[in-house]
């Protein structure tokens, strides 16, 4: 009965093994591998004639993430052009491998050499100042003459989307002086300024979010912790005046839909406990809802001008 259990035990794992088959020898190190980075180092210094010394004549070169079937490619004179195209128009480009990843050196029985690299692409684009900072994964074929015949990228197609677009001027919605939501933001800071407590947070979603300087990156208040804040803060203070600076602007985008106050205020106070006044500066960006309610504050200052 032993003997039938091991028996059985050992026939899954037989089975399993029957199945695997071998198709090559991946490398950690290889000399594919270094004609793969040195070409690379070339591409950052935008060396055409050194880039060129690495690839085959029948080079060819893929987007990874183009569908189209009939795609043939990128052939070396083109590609030569593209390395041209990156030195003269990115700043502080450079490629280098990401963290914690390495290339590897992949021979296969049927289908050759390949070298497969995970990256890190970072520079600025010159005329746009579009920030280059993506994920890159490339593919490579290397050839019997230890050139490099094919290579497929895979990257990060949004940035040059963004690229494309900042090279024309385009709007992105409409800037109003004068609109409802501005009104709005008035009376919620005329009520503040009358501690007016309930009413002025009254032009706020139940479950709004609020956030300041003194607080830490990715920090916010709840509705209930700001109104219990501000209650607080009259116990020691006296508002004497909220005075508009300028005048405040909506703005309504059409990217993304948002709906944005941003307003800029002097909240003018009296320290109780010895009659000292105060200037705040202060500027507020309010995001409303589809509703007219303000469901985000974020507020430029910081109460560390009031202490003295």
């Amino acid at each position: 009965m032993k003997k039938l259990a091991i028996i059985c035990m050992m026939v899954p794992s037989l089975i399993m093994y029957s199945q695997t088959k071998k198709n090559g020898t991946i490398y950690i190190e290889h000399p594919a591998i270094k004609v793969v980075e040195d070409m690379t180092k070339a591409f950052v210094e935008g060396d055409t004639v050194k880039v060129a010394s690495y690839l085959a004549d029948d080079f060819k070169a893929y987007n990874g993430m183009n569908t189209d079937p009939d795609n043939e490619g990128v052939d070396k004179s083109r590609y030569l052009k593209q390395v041209a195209f990156w030195k003269n128009n990115t700043s502080y480009l450079s490629i280098e491998r990401a963290k914690g990843a390495y290339p590897d050196a992949l021979e296969y029985k049927e289908s050759g050499l390949w070298v497969q690299t995970w990256d890190f692409l970072k520079g600025v684009h010159d005329k746009t100042g579009v920030k280059l900072n993506m994920q890159l994964h490339r593919l490579f074929v290397i050839n019997d003459d230890n050139k490099i015949k094919m290579v497929i990228t895979y990257d990060d197609g949004t940035v040059f989307d963004a690229i494309g677009q900042a090279r024309d001027v385009r709007t992105n919605g409409t800037i109003y002086n004068e609109h409802e939501y501005i009104n709005k933001v008035r009376r919620m800071v005329s009520a503040l300024e009358n501690a007016d407590v309930e009413k002025g947070f009254s032009y706020f979603t139940e479950n709004a979010k609020f956030s300041n300087l003194d607080m830490a990156d990715g920090e916010t208040h709840t509705l209930a912790e700001e109104k219990e804040g501000f209650t607080k803060m009259l116990e020691d203070w006296t508002i004497d005046a909220i005075d508009v600076v300028g005048y405040p602007d909506y703005l309504e985008y059409e990217i993304w839909g948002g709906k944005v106050v941003q307003s800029w205020w002097k909240v003018r106070m009296t320290r109780k406990k010895d009659d000292k006044k105060f200037v705040l500066p202060m500027m507020l960006t309010h995001n409303f809802n589809d509703d007219g309610m303000i469901v985000r504050e974020i507020g430029y200052y910081t109460m560390k001008a009031l202490m003295d």
